[in-house]
């Protein structure tokens, strides 16, 4: 069965950074549009940042000066890089397949003093 297991979270301060991955299994990455959301709390998910098959990267304006995505296609995976965090960054991150139901489980990042 396919999934997308995403890793990396964890608690910095601001100003840190964190990169989050996303390894899929049972499909190749690399053939798919992989976007990026996150969930605050009590508010919606939202879009962060996607990257396309032929690894051009659209970025949220919200965070485009301080996230950027990539892709690893011999490791089957999609990284979201994360730098200068602020607290409004606090948030569980998932990955998903575009255009399909493929997500991952989240993980959270949270940055806090």
């Amino acid at each position: 069965q396919a999934q997308l297991v995403e890793s990396g979270g964890g608690l910095v301060q601001p100003g840190g950074s964190l990169t989050l991955s996303c390894v899929g299994s049972e499909r190749r990455l690399a053939q798919w549009t992989i976007r990026w959301y996150r969930q605050a709390p009590g508010k919606q998910r939202e879009f962060v940042a996607e990257i396309y098959v032929n690894a051009k990267t659209r970025v949220a304006t919200s965070v485009q000066d301080r996230f950027t995505t990539s892709r690893d296609v011999y490791a089957n995976r999609v990284d979201l890089q994360m730098t200068n965090l602020e607290p409004e960054d606090t948030a569980v991150y998932y990955c998903n397949l575009a255009q399909s139901e493929l997500w991952g489980q989240g993980t959270q990042g949270s940055v806090s003093s």
